[in-house]
């Protein structure tokens, strides 16, 4: 398995979507490889009995991403055929970030291809109008035409990859992220964390999770905050994540003077997140474009109650009143509405919790995506 981002490297959603399904894998008997980057202070080899960890050295650097990206593939590749070729049944990439490792290896050792392809580039970027979007799209063109079988992520992202690849519906398979339910069933003095971050530990906490990037809509939740705090003065604004927006959600902040209200984390571990979740009121997803949405996910876990857009994959995870509350994207007052609905009515946050913590159970442990992953790879090896 090519993976650019693995434990402890954790960028966004793909990190955590190898680490849980290849220790899935790993306990249905299934022998996993991940090649991916070296981090600092890691181990370059790890193993766990059937679970094994390729850290490679990128031996040469540049500062353009995209030509890092090339490096990488090639860094990647070389080390999988020190492994040997041969002793792999089954090669998988995800994303386009090292579709190209994936594709050379299949034609090295005539192996099967499998691409799980988590978003798109014309989506992601709004459009094609650079020169690097180009090519990324044309490099996920590229992985999905060599791939044996495509996995995706949801039926909105089967139906995305159809259209603008033009993709036989039977090529892609829909197969979504999961999450370990017991992982974040964890004790805290929710009074105690929220006096960490400078808060009273009577404050309610609306918590953003996610990488500052204009698709996440984290402004979106900012406008909507003083229309929150205007009907619960208890209310404060948790962000966490990084990303190219910081400096200008920094600065919409304090041109909104909410600056005392709001707690930037930046980056954390997943040992914190989990704590920041569990001392939470309101998990707000305000993305404008996503396939997943694998944050829901975690939240439902943790027992938090979700306010998320209706779009895309997120949609389909999130149920209006079921297990979650929907609100319109990139509407403030619409994102407003819904924390404060959860704000206000006890008895639809008991309900929510409880079928968001059902969903997950039922429907997203790693172990049935495991599953299903699996099935995938027996049919390209056979087929």
């Amino acid at each position: 398995m090519f993976t650019w981002e693995y434990p402890p490297r954790i960028i966004g959603g793909i990190a955590r979507h190898c680490y849980g399904l290849a220790r899935a894998l790993s306990r249905r008997g299934i022998e996993v490889h991940i090649f991916t980057p070296e981090f600092p202070n890691t181990p370059y080899e790890e193993s766990n009995e059937n679970l094994f960890v390729h850290r490679v050295k990128i031996e040469l650097g540049h500062p353009n991403f995209i030509i890092w990206v090339l490096l990488m593939n090639h860094f990647l590749e070389k080390r999988l055929g020190l492994e040997g070729v041969d002793r792999f049944d089954v090669i998988h990439s995800h994303d386009w970030l090292t579709t190209i490792a994936g594709i050379n290896v299949k034609h090295l050792g005539k192996k099967p291809f499998v691409l799980t392809i988590h978003s798109t580039e014309s989506k992601r970027s709004s459009g094609l109008s650079t020169s690097d979007s180009i090519l990324i799209d044309g490099i996920e063109w590229w992985g999905t035409y060599e791939a044996r079988r495509v996995i995706t992520v949801s039926n909105s992202m089967k139906k995305e990859l159809i259209d603008h690849f033009k993709l036989p519906p039977n090529k892609v398979e829909v197969i979504p992220n999961g999450v370990n339910p017991d992982d974040f069933k964890v004790e805290v003095d929710r009074g105690k964390v929220k006096m960490s971050l400078g808060f009273s530990p009577f404050d309610r906490i609306v918590l953003f999770v996610g990488r500052l990037t204009e698709q996440k809509g984290a402004c979106f939740l900012i406008k909507a905050f003083p229309e929150i705090h205007k009907r619960h003065k208890e209310a404060r604004l948790v962000i966490v994540g990084d990303g190219p927006q910081m400096g200008y959600l920094k600065d919409l902040i304090y041109g909104m003077e909410i600056g005392h209200l709001v707690r930037f984390l930046g980056h954390v571990d997943d040992n914190y997140l989990k704590t920041i979740l569990a001392s939470s009121d309101v998990l707000v997803i305000p993305s404008i474009y996503e396939p997943f949405g694998i944050v829901a996910l975690e939240g439902m876990a943790a027992g938090v109650p979700v306010v998320a857009s209706h779009v895309n994959g997120l949609g389909e995870v999130v149920k209006h009143e079921v297990n979650g509350i929907t609100v319109f994207p990139a509407d403030p007052s619409s994102i407003a509405w819904g924390v404060n609905r959860v704000l206000e009515d006890e008895e639809l946050v008991k309900r929510i919790i409880r079928e968001g913590r059902k969903t997950v159970i039922e429907r997203y442990s790693w172990d049935i995506v495991a599953e299903k992953t699996q099935k995938v790879y027996e049919d390209v090896v056979t087929s």
